[in-house]
């Protein structure tokens, strides 16, 4: 059965050093809305993430919404392992896929082919296991001849076809998404749409954020609405929408538009 458990985790970044009173310090207050703090060293840390605790349980498919700068990527990062939080605990039973960022991992100086092992030592797999993969990669890829040749020489989307075939490549257990797939040509995003249909209904548990509400219906089940990094409203898909919907800032924008 896997899990994702948050205790009272935070996550803050350091921003620069400098006067409480500062010009500077004031600026970033009001365009963060005042979601800073100062610690002991008089450095100014953006608090992307605040006291969040948070059970996510096996069978759960969570569509996390908000604006940008809510925290929605943070916490997928935290997630991840990729940011450690500066204060709380995460617990996790289960084995953790990332399509936060496909590309990461591989080295443009290097064949395909090398970096399909490579990718593979950035997911925690073995290179003998993803040698054993590697003529269903080049399948699903369709890139032939150029996965002997260096990934610099490629464009972008056959980057983005080498990355994603890579990833997928493994049932996940928990899987994390940041956006859906969004480059390659047409005959290939349907071919990626499939490919993750089938990830996503293996997989125990998915972490999606996105700013597309037809998609979010589409594939979850349950709903966090975030805003300056702490979780408002934490309920089904519908209700997590109709909260960021509803805010202030949706409002605003709404007001903007007419």
């Amino acid at each position: 059965m896997a899990f994702l458990r948050l205790r009272n985790l935070s996550v803050e970044f350091p921003m620069y050093q400098g006067s409480y009173r500062s010009l500077k310090r004031h600026l970033l207050k009001v365009s963060l809305q005042g979601n800073l703090a100062r610690d002991s060293a008089d450095r100014i840390n953006v608090r992307a993430l605040s006291d969040l605790t948070l059970d996510i349980e096996d069978g759960d498919r969570i569509g996390l919404v908000g604006y940008n700068g809510a925290g929605k990527t943070t916490l997928l990062k935290v997630l991840a392992g990729i940011y450690l939080p500066t204060r709380g605990q995460i617990y996790l039973g289960g084995k953790i896929s990332s399509m936060l960022e496909v590309t990461i991992g591989l080295n443009p100086d290097a064949t395909g082919r090398e970096n399909i092992i490579l990718r593979g030592l950035y997911m925690g797999v073995h290179p003998r296991e993803m040698r054993a993969r590697m003529d269903e990669i080049a399948a699903f890829t369709e890139l032939g001849p150029y996965l002997d040749m260096p990934v610099r020489t490629y464009s972008a989307g056959m980057s983005v076809r080498l990355a994603f075939g890579v990833s997928t490549c493994i049932p996940p257990e928990i899987l994390l998404m940041d956006e859906w797939l969004s480059a390659g040509d047409d005959r290939f995003l349907e071919k990626a749409r499939k490919r993750m249909s089938g990830l996503i209904g293996g997989s125990n548990i998915m972490v999606l954020a996105s700013h597309s509400m037809p998609l979010l219906r589409e594939w979850c089940n349950r709903g966090m609405f975030l805003e300056q990094g702490r979780v408002l409203v934490n309920g089904t898909i519908d209700e997590a929408i109709a909260a960021y919907q509803t805010s202030p800032d949706a409002r605003q924008m709404a007001s903007r538009r007419r």
